[in-house]
């Protein structure tokens, strides 16, 4: 797993989410921040990211499938044809 903290603002307990979640939504959509870690009981327990970085990674995901499908299908073949 990479690195889930850049920057420590980022990190957020789950009570100030319940408390400020308007805040912390607003700072999402307006670009302030780029994602919050929300913690429990000082360990990482979700991530919230703005909708379209998260269809970005989903999308870039797909693509790394598509990729290593055609790669390993392509593989496979060369090999059974030797």
């Amino acid at each position: 797993m990479g690195v889930l903290l850049t920057r420590a603002d980022q990190a957020v307990s789950i009570t100030e989410i319940a408390r400020s979640a308007k805040k912390f939504f607003d700072n999402l959509i307006s670009g302030k921040q780029d994602r919050y870690v929300v913690m429990r009981n000082n360990a990482p327990a979700a991530v919230v990211l703005p909708v379209a970085t998260y269809e970005a990674l989903q999308d870039e995901l797909d693509d790394l499938r598509v990729s290593a499908r055609s790669w390993f299908g392509a593989s496979r073949t060369r090999s059974a044809s030797r």
